[in-house]
């Protein structure tokens, strides 16, 4: 099939030829050197003359893939200006190999697990790093952003040991955090506050996280928050974890906005998990092409010096052509076999790699194919590294190549098993030590223990290492606790306003939050704090009204005059504008979320992001990154809008959200919290500032986000009643206390959340006048919250407490059966069950969405207010409180 993004050539014979006859002279050379030289030598040329016109400028498709060998050549390298002490660093990573693997092996006895076999193949990419490229916080606050690959934690922890911050307890304590003393698994800063700052082991969330971190930075030195153009952002990544689609969601948008304040580090050890990354091609070529289509700088580092005789022998291009065809799983093999094969399968496919083969000794090929890559030599890596910061204009991916399992010893190194392999025998621990020169006798193995190996406090080695990060600006990896100062709270006019509620207008409590957004923003003090993120439709959501106002964050500003430049509410673009507008990337905006939402401590300043988004689409696609959020303790306010599986009328299935709030009540930092009306929206945003950026109440943890569900049906708003603030916060108050029909009425408590609260009210109004019925109408702003006090509750009974539920308390005064009626699935209201004292029973939107008007949908799953009425009657006759004829009755009156 053509492919119709390509020019055919009879789309090139019609453009214009100013020179006909020079173009047949190029064309003509070209097929004399092929007959000449051969097929390989023009291509060659051709590599070479494109490359060359890149390199000119000149408007022509780039290449998307170099020859299989390193970008920077060993010539280039002197000049790179490596000041280190090569010896010393190789001592502290032997070192820090040494503890890495010991403190894995020494956990294996408790069956904890841990990772050994990342960490050895790139030691070198972090060593090199640490001791010369990695900026700290001491300087700035801010320093260098750090993504570590998480099945690399243990060479992190070993740094840490050797540097003092950690000591021999604490590696005997990884992955056992249950006293309280422990090292998490994998970078968590939850866990481990004082060193992690990102979460990275579920993989893909790293790179898309550290893409858009570094577009944060810039927002934060283009809106003049901070300027921390010094900062950059290095992510760590596996070459298997490119896989995910996550990890390349956002490479063009890097390349777009020219971030070359960011870096990735691909350890292309050509292992995934189980097995090779590409068993039948080669994944740093695919990597290549792949990053340099998207329009980033590629550095690759892939042979060690050792390579440089072989190269200087390969007069005709052989060694190079042979390198490129060779798979991914051939090299893994060549690791693992001998000469003799090595002679045979590689060089043996050519005549001129066959006499090339002649010249080398067998120690040589081993060396070559077995020990010298790229990723392993120091100078190779901190030229690549070097050349990553000097490039302007677009990020950089380094592609460092290197063996899986390194310096492990033979029954490590290149296995497909390795990923599963947690300790190596004493024996290959001694092999292991004499490989990396080590000064650990044979007699501190006691009793088949391990031991760690330190070179003491104040040796060569550690004073080097300290005195490297003292000039690079402190410890790394190690995120800052800084002593905030609380920001100051917004006038009390600004949520008093939706006191008074709306009167006869109708109003969604999405434009009510908007609105409440809007006012928040103009505040003097901390309005330039907000962070509105938003996935494309913010004209959905009534945020247009914000464009010009606040703008909408590029950082080329805008450069093109906006179609509706004429109207009020134009489209504009600038520079330091306050919103982004994401497009249509849920994980991005999530991305956006996390790296505003950590501000506070990343940079020392806080921010406020409102991340305002379909409900449907929220948990459901990013839950992953919602986890991480709360990992990286993050605070901010997450909005799912147009909320509700009944509420969005004709959308149908895929848009109609009865389910997010079971979610979100899996996440332990979410504030779930689903409001009726637009007073509660105001007193939950209110409460929420307070407690992140304000001052929070003892015992409470301000590291924590809110979840919001909004709607888009319009209602009348109530004014606030009395005396209810706590009970929206705690997720429950009596909102309408039913009058009774007559002193011996039957009675019963409908709780209702969000929408729902309005078929509750016209449930109560027939119950009464059609039924005799009397019912209170009770706000469950949040039944995850009520929950959770539960489950305190509990947990406090255990250890000898007495303590009542608030969903206890509160409806200790409330006479007859419960009916908890939401949008959402029964599951929601159902949470709260088993701590209600009175019979309890719910309705709910259970099942897939569908296409229809709102009272169609409602009648469908049962929970509009007639199927509410005849619920209500069923409970009561149930009791013996009303005629079981009476719920017949009710059910053909209203057609259920």
């Amino acid at each position: 099939m053509t492919d119709p993004t390509r020019i055919q050539p009879s789309e090139l014979d019609q453009l214009p030829d100013r020179d006909p006859e020079e173009t047949a002279e190029w064309q003509a050379s070209l097929d004399a050197v092929a007959r000449a030289a051969g097929p390989h030598r023009a291509a060659y040329l051709m590599r070479r003359t494109l490359e060359r016109a890149e390199g000119a400028g000149l408007a022509l498709p780039k290449l998307l893939e170099t020859d299989y060998v390193n970008t920077i050549p060993t010539a280039a390298e002197a000049g790179s200006g490596f000041d280190g002490d090569e010896e010393m660093e190789a001592r502290i990573t032997a070192w820090n190999r040494w503890n890495a693997a010991a403190m894995v092996s020494r956990g294996s006895k408790y069956g904890v697990g841990g990772h050994i076999a990342t960490f050895a193949s790139a030691a070198w990419l972090y060593e090199t790093g640490f001791n010369h490229f990695f900026r700290g916080k001491e300087q700035d606050g801010s320093g260098d952003q750090l993504y570590i690959q998480g099945h690399a934690s243990p060479g992190i922890y070993a740094r840490a040991f050797l540097d003092g911050r950690l000591n021999a307890q604490h590696l005997d304590n990884f992955r056992q955090e249950s006293g309280g003393n422990g090292l998490p698994s994998y970078p968590h800063p939850r866990r481990l506050p004082w060193l992690w700052e990102f979460p990275t082991v579920s993989m893909g969330l790293g790179p898309l996280s550290a893409i858009y971190q570094a577009r944060f930075n810039r927002y934060l030195t283009n809106r003049n928050i901070k300027d921390v153009s010094n900062s950059h952002v290095w992510a760590f990544l596996g070459d298997g974890e490119m896989d995910e689609p996550e990890s390349t969601a956002a490479l063009a948008l890097a390349a777009r906005e020219e971030l070359d304040n960011l870096t990735f580090v691909i350890n292309c050890n050509l292992q995934r998990l189980d097995g090779p990354v590409r068993a039948n091609f080669k994944i740093v070529q695919e990597l290549e092409a792949q990053f340099r289509g998207a329009g980033w700088n590629v550095v690759k580092s892939l042979w060690g010096n050792a390579w440089d005789e072989l190269f200087q022998l390969d007069t005709t291009g052989a060694l190079v052509r042979r390198l490129r065809e060779v798979p991914d799983a051939q090299i893994q093999t060549y690791q693992t076999r001998d000469a003799a094969y090595i002679r045979e399968d590689f060089f043996g496919k050519d005549p001129a790699l066959v006499e090339m083969a002649k010249l080398l000794s067998d120690d040589k090929i081993i060396e070559c194919f077995q020990y010298s890559r790229g990723g392993h030599e120091p100078r190779k890596v901190y030229a690549a590294y070097k050349a990553a910061l000097e490039h302007k204009g677009a990020p950089t991916v380094i592609l460092a190549q290197t063996v899986k399992g390194f310096t492990l010893g033979k029954g490590f190194e290149s296995k497909n098993a390795n990923h599963q392999m947690k300790k190596l025998s004493v024996d290959e621990f001694k092999g292991m030590r004499d490989l990396l020169g080590l000064p650990i006798a044979d007699s501190a193995f006691v009793d088949g223990q391990v031991p760690y190996g330190h070179p003491g406090a104040d040796s060569p080695e550690v004073r080097y290492l300290q005195e490297r990060r003292a000039a690079l600006g402190g410890p790394a990896p190690a995120r800052r606790m800084h002593a905030l100062d609380p920001l100051p709270a917004p006038a009390d006019k600004t949520f008093a306003a939706f006191d008074k509620g709306s009167g006869q207008q109708s109003v969604a409590t999405t434009m009510a939050f908007v609105r409440l957004m809007k006012d928040l923003i103009r505040d003097k003090q901390t309005g330039r704090r907000w962070v509105p993120i938003v996935p494309d439709e913010a004209r959905t959501f009534g945020m247009e009204s914000l464009f010009p106002s606040l703008g909408i964050y590029s950082p080329k500003g805008q450069t093109y005059e906006p179609v509706d430049r004429d109207q009020l509410m134009y489209y504009r673009e600038a520079k330091d504008g306050q919103i982004l507008n994401e497009g249509i990337t849920e994980a991005g905006s999530m991305a956006d979320f996390i790296a505003a939402s950590t501000a506070y401590s990343t940079h020392g300043e806080p921010m406020i992001p409102f991340y305002i988004f379909y409900s449907m689409f929220g948990w459901q696609r990013t839950a992953d990154q919602m986890w991480q959020l709360g990992d990286q303790l993050g605070r901010g306010f997450l909005v799912g809008a147009t909320a509700g599986r009944t509420t969005l009328t004709g959308e149908g299935l895929q848009h109609a959200d009865g389910h997010s709030p079971v979610i979100a009540a899996t996440n332990p930092a979410a504030l779930t919290y689903d409001p009726a009306f637009a007073y509660e929206v105001a007193v939950i945003v209110r409460d929420g500032l307070r407690r992140m950026y304000g001052e929070a109440a003892p015992g409470e943890d301000p590291n924590v986000f809110y979840y919001l569900t909004v709607y888009n049906e319009p209602m009348p708003q109530p004014a606030k009643p009395e005396g209810v603030d706590e009970g929206i916060l705690k997720g429950l108050y009596r909102f309408k206390e039913g009058t009774p029909v007559t002193a011996d009425a039957p009675r019963l408590q409908l709780l209702s959340s969000g929408t729902a609260i309005h078929w509750a009210l016209k449930a109560q109004e027939m119950l009464a006048a059609e039924w005799g019925v009397t019912a209170d109408v009770w706000s469950a702003t949040s039944w995850t919250e009520l929950r959770r006090d539960a489950l305190e509750a509990d947990a406090a009974l255990l250890r000898g407490e007495e303590r009542v539920p608030y969903v206890r308390q509160a409806l200790a005064d409330a006479p007859g059966p419960v009916l908890a009626v939401s949008d959402y699935m029964r599951q929601v209201p159902d949470q709260i069950a088993q701590w209600v004292e009175q019979d309890y029973s719910s309705l709910g939107a259970d099942g897939f969405g569908l296409s229809d008007t709102r009272e169609a949908a409602r009648r469908h799953f049962g929970v509009d207010a007639e199927s509410i009425v005849v619920a209500a009657l069923a409970q009561l006759a149930k009791r013996g409180e009303v005629p079981a004829s009476q719920v017949k009755e009710a059910r053909e009156r209203y057609g259920l």
